[in-house]
């Protein structure tokens, strides 16, 4: 698990990833040392690392952040936080066996309720503020169908996440593997998905509205909805530093 001390800070957490996740790794969730070791990675990263500046007071990059940029070809151009007017998705990089991508919201934008099936996902508030509404199936996932309901358990209401914060997981049965994601301030969300989705494979991304019941305090029924009306993700392009992908690990 040892790092170049001369790589980037994106490319240490896609190594990193690439040693827990890829299908060469034994088989089953990672370890809780691997996940500790993610998360350190995590926690050291800021917006500048993957090329996104402005979200900081006053909007200037870190110290830390412009020792790595030294890394880094010179006259690289960022993404300014302040262009983010819709929730956008900056993709980092994708395989088989994980994702790493930022979501970038304009202050008030909410990313509905939503699932993560069969996934570990690790999550670092890179700047901003955001609220979190979270929950866990109380029995089994249910099964897909026409539309999907059960019993969940209430993990968080509200909570409120403000950055600089430490990196969060959830996993397939804990960890709040439902959620609903509410920008307070501008903020940005790097995460890592492992697996990403994937709808042929039984990932499929499913939206939810959740009731509560009065007399089982803790828990609510998620039923499967529609997305709102004109809600959309948008796409921008990664411009942080350049990856080196492990192209075996890929067609492994």
């Amino acid at each position: 698990m040892a790092m170049d001390d001369h790589q980037s800070k994106v490319q240490r957490l896609y190594d990193a990833c690439d040693a827990v996740f890829s299908s060469g790794s034994k088989a089953g969730l990672p370890t809780l040392k691997q996940i500790r070791w993610l998360q350190d990675l995590l926690d050291g990263m800021e917006a500048a690392d993957v090329g996104i500046e402005g979200g900081g007071s006053g909007g200037e990059r870190s110290s830390s952040s412009e020792d790595d940029d030294e890394r880094s070809p010179p006259g690289r151009r960022f993404l300014s936080a302040r262009a983010f007017t819709r929730i956008t998705y900056v993709h980092i990089h994708e395989c088989d066996d994980f994702s790493i991508g930022v979501f970038c919201f304009p202050a008030g934008a909410m990313l509905p309720l939503h699932d993560h099936p069969q996934m570990v996902v690790l999550s670092k508030l890179l700047y901003g503020s955001m609220r979190v509404k979270s929950y866990d199936w109380a029995n089994a996932p249910p099964c897909s169908g026409p539309r999907k309901s059960g019993l969940a358990r209430v993990v968080a209401v509200d909570e409120m996440r403000e950055a600089p914060c430490k990196a969060s997981v959830l996993f397939p049965r804990s960890g709040g593997n439902i959620h609903s994601l509410t920008a307070v301030t501008p903020c940005a969300l790097l995460d890592v998905l492992a697996p990403p989705y994937a709808e042929d494979l039984g990932r499929p991304s499913t939206y939810f509205s959740d009731i509560p019941i009065p007399s089982l305090p803790g828990f609510a029924v998620l039923e499967e909805a529609d997305l709102p009306d004109g809600f959309r993700v948008a796409g921008a392009p990664y411009v942080g530093p350049e990856l080196t992908i492990d192209m075996d690990s890929m067609y492994n």
